[in-house]
């Protein structure tokens, strides 16, 4: 058949080439089409059988080959512009020349990989030579990620925010952050050299290569920073310098590596900031405090390498013993006080005063305050001491019950507001409250600061006394008798009195009522805003005096409401009801006198 396709490309003139074509297609459908057992018939069962032995194990000797796949083959052929190459196919591939960029060295017989680029329709395989060596270069790339391996890269060129590093010929970016532990300034010194580097990142679907020199570096640190850690052991004394200042404490360079000295490790006595003792870059001696080898953190200490305070504290001193101080620290549950230069006791709030009143340390001392106290508790061992102001005095509420009887009267000085009334100091150590709704029978208090002021001196009485949880409830108004008894019998519904505007709100308006009778403070009404309207339609303004009439009065709640339109509207009324009553009348008697004289009338007709 072979044959025949060429006899026929010879007779066919050459001018007709889509006629070649045409002619070339036919024959290759007749080949698919034709039957060879039919041909063959001088070929018996027996024969055909095992011609088809022969065929399957022909065909088991070629490779399924696939396109994009890599395969091995044999430089079979070198010419000027192509490279033939044997992959065990039934047909050899060719490679371009300019494929192979660097100094050509290959030979005939030698082996490389190539990838099938395609299979065309005659058979034959286009390869490529650079496509294999990409995608085997690609997957050493990968598998450098994934092992984490180190890889040696040559700078080819700087650019925009890092260099550009040609690993396997492929061009991988490593940012200027990744070149060094410290920054980089001078990309230029960089290129043209070569440098270790690892993978840190892949974008498969980009082909984008991210390296990274400063993670071998750091790995390096940290190497040699967990050497240097396993041989130290707490107790040593070495010798470092300030790299860093917090708030919290210093970092200090041991040469190469970094420990920390906490600021409380830093001095004896209580300091504020670090830089009270420690400045950067200053040189000192530590004392290695504890090593967390897992962790790779050590910690330092300064004032481990001078005497301890507590070796210089009197021996004299035990419970009971009177000592001076400074408060060097606040707390929410007490004070500390330096008793000598780093040798602290803790004075708690419980111990500052024999009142129950202190809400806060604040309340009673400030950071700077020197005072006297005794000692409560001494532990020379454990280095820990407490405190007592308040045992410096006896006890005040020891004899409270005889000294301040319920329904006593006594003048104390107001010492501080909260939300629910007013402390009174009756005497130090003794403090009582008086509650909001005791400070005044008819005024309205919402907040007690409205009623007095700080160290005013008010006069109050005794309403409970608690010796075991010492408090002492005490009361202002009830020093004078509940003037609501006589409110009732002046402030009666229907009665009007003089007032002034004192406040006005969205609802209504406070009033303070006007009353000769009462040898009181004023009381104060509540008017309903509809009730402010004044006769002319306008409505009473804050500070406006008018006359006002009681709509409604409750003793129990202390509450009185008053109305200035309802004077004028009833008196309006009550006119309008007179006039009525009169026309009543009229028209009643007028009705009955003419009533008499129908009936003389009818009489007279009668007789």
């Amino acid at each position: 058949m072979s044959n025949q396709t060429e006899e026929i490309k010879r007779d066919t003139p050459a001018h007709s080439s889509e006629n070649n074509e045409n002619i070339v297609v036919g024959l290759k459908d007749q080949r698919k089409s034709f039957d060879w057992t039919k041909y063959e018939t001088h070929l018996n069962s027996e024969q055909q059988e095992e011609r088809k032995k022969f065929e399957k194990i022909y065909a088991e000797t070629l490779p399924k080959i696939q396109e994009l796949e890599i395969y091995q083959g044999t430089i079979t052929h070198i010419t000027e512009k192509n490279i033939i190459v044997d992959i065990g196919f039934k047909a050899e591939g060719a490679i371009p020349i300019s494929e192979f960029r660097e100094d050509f060295n290959f030979k005939v017989g030698e082996q490389m990989e190539v990838m099938v680029v395609k299979m065309d329709y005659k058979g034959q395989c286009i390869l490529s030579y650079q496509k294999a060596k990409t995608m085997r270069n690609w997957e050493k790339i990968n598998e450098a990620h994934d092992k984490g391996e180190v890889i040696l890269g040559y700078v080819a060129a700087r650019t925009k925010g890092g260099l550009i590093i040609e690993i396997f010929d492929i061009e991988c970016f490593l940012p200027g952050s990744h070149i060094n532990v410290k920054p980089v300034r001078d990309y230029d010194t960089y290129v043209g050299k070569t440098m270790e580097v690892k993978v840190v990142k892949i974008n498969q679907k980009t082909k984008n290569v991210v390296v990274s020199h400063k993670v071998l570096i750091e790995r390096d640190i940290e190497e040699q920073r967990k050497e240097m850690i396993s041989k130290l052991d707490k107790g040593q004394v070495l010798e470092g310098k300030i790299k860093n200042i917090l708030p919290y404490g210093a970092f200090v360079d041991l040469g190469g590596v970094d420990a920390l000295l906490h600021i409380t490790d830093m001095s004896w006595p209580h300091i504020n900031h670090p830089t009270e003792v420690v400045q950067l870059e200053q040189e000192l001696k530590f004392v290695v405090l504890g090593v967390d080898k897992d962790k790779n953190r050590v910690q330092l200490g300064l004032k481990q390498l001078q005497p301890h305070p507590w070796n210089s504290l009197d021996k004299n001193l035990k419970v009971g013993s009177k000592v001076k101080g400074k408060v060097s620290v606040l707390a929410d549950y007490g004070a500390f006080v330096e008793i000598i230069p780093g040798v602290e006791a803790l004075l708690h709030i419980s111990e500052m005063s024999w009142s129950s009143d202190l809400s806060s340390t604040q309340d009673f001392v400030q950071i700077g305050d020197e005072i006297e106290a005794v000692l409560l508790t001494i532990d020379r061992q454990e280095r820990k001491m407490s405190l007592s102001v308040k045992q410096l005095t006896p006890d005040p509420w020891i004899d409270i019950q005889n000294k301040y009887p319920i329904g006593s009267k006594h003048v104390g000085i107001v010492r501080k507001f909260t939300n629910f009334g007013i402390f009174l100091e009756l005497e130090k150590g003794i403090s009582g409250i008086i509650y909001t709704n005791d400070l005044s029978w008819g005024k309205k208090i919402k907040h007690s600061y409205e009623f007095c002021n700080i160290n005013d001196k008010l006069e109050a009485i005794v309403l409970a006394l608690d010796p075991q949880t010492r408090r002492l409830n005490l009361g202002h108004k009830q020093i004078t008798e509940n003037p609501w008894e006589k409110y009732e019998k002046i402030y009666y519904v229907g009665s009007i009195h003089n007032g002034v505007i004192v406040n006005l709100f969205d609802k209504g308006a406070s009033v303070k009522l006007l009353n000769d009778q009462i040898g009181y403070q004023e009381i104060e009404a509540f008017a309903p805003l509809r009730f402010l309207e004044k006769k002319d339609g306008s409505t009473l303004k804050k500070e406006e005096k008018s006359s006002f009439k009681v709509i409604e009065f409750n003793k129990e709640t202390k509450k009185i409401v008053v109305s200035h339109t309802s004077i004028y509207r009833d008196k309006n009324q009550k006119k309008e009801t007179r006039i009525r009553n009169r026309k009543f009348e009229r028209s009643t008697l007028g009705d009955i006198a003419g009533l008499a004289k129908l009936k003389e009338q009818i009489e007279k007709e009668k007789k």
